[in-house]
């Protein structure tokens, strides 16, 4: 068993080999979101590129000075501001009690208790025939306390435009420092009209917003658990 194990982790372990000493690699950008800016531009762009005077003072293209720079076509570029700040702080909190008795005699009844009572063991009597008591308590807390705090700025690119108007967007960022490498995605659905008129949109006005943020290299090699330990936590009852 433990040779089949062994080799089943071969082949993940010599990949590994490979990548000592070296520095992680950046994603190609083939095949990503930022291929979306290779477009075939609308034609309205060639209304929007006709000449103009050379004495005016206006053109109609996108460089014009009062032109609206927002993105709102497929391939246009547009910058995401990630600001979170969540605090959540959640106390829960709950007793119960409860307490009874019971108690049924019969002193008196034409005699008959008197006479059952002679027939009854010592101590007994019918003026007490039944009693009883119950007490039940409960008591329960709970608490959650969550604090996350996270600024970025990144571009992203509008990769398809839907029938409805709205546009959905994708960015990814890559920063790496000597051997560990930083990665920053973003994706999601906006409106257009939700856009700055500095061609930025907040992260909370992006429905179906996902933003990871996380990085591979040395550094991260080593906070992660081993194979065997990541195994051996799933198998293991105890």
């Amino acid at each position: 068993m433990y040779p089949l194990l062994l080799l089943s982790l071969l082949p993940a372990a010599c990949g590994r080999l490979g990548d000592v000493g070296k520095a992680p690699d950046f994603s190609p950008l083939e095949g990503t979101a930022q291929h979306a800016m290779y477009a075939t531009p609308l034609p309205l762009d060639a209304m929007i590129d006709t000449p103009t005077e050379a004495s005016s003072l206006w053109t109609g293209g996108q460089a014009a000075l009062f032109a609206d720079r927002r993105a709102g076509r497929r391939g246009d570029i547009l910058t995401v501001v990630i600001e979170i700040d969540d605090k959540a702080e959640i106390s829960n909190s709950t007793g119960r009690s409860r307490t009874g008795s019971e108690s049924m005699g019969m002193p008196a009844l034409l005699g008959i208790p008197q006479r059952l009572n002679e027939e009854l063991p010592a101590g007994a009597s019918m003026a007490e025939a039944v009693r009883t008591t119950s007490a039940s308590s409960y008591a329960g807390d709970g608490s959650v306390q969550r604090n996350e705090k996270l600024t970025l700025r990144v571009a992203a690119t509008v990769v398809e435009e839907l029938p409805n108007g709205v546009l959905r967007i994708a960015g990814q960022q890559e920063v790496r420092v000597n051997f560990e490498l930083r990665e920053l995605v973003v994706t999601g659905y906006v409106r257009p009209t939700d856009i700055s008129r500095q061609n930025e949109i907040t992260y909370d006005k992006i429905a179906g917003a996902r933003v990871a943020y996380g990085g591979r290299g040395q550094i991260s090699d080593v906070q992660q658990p081993r194979y065997g330990q990541q195994i051996t936590d799933i198998l293991l009852p105890y």
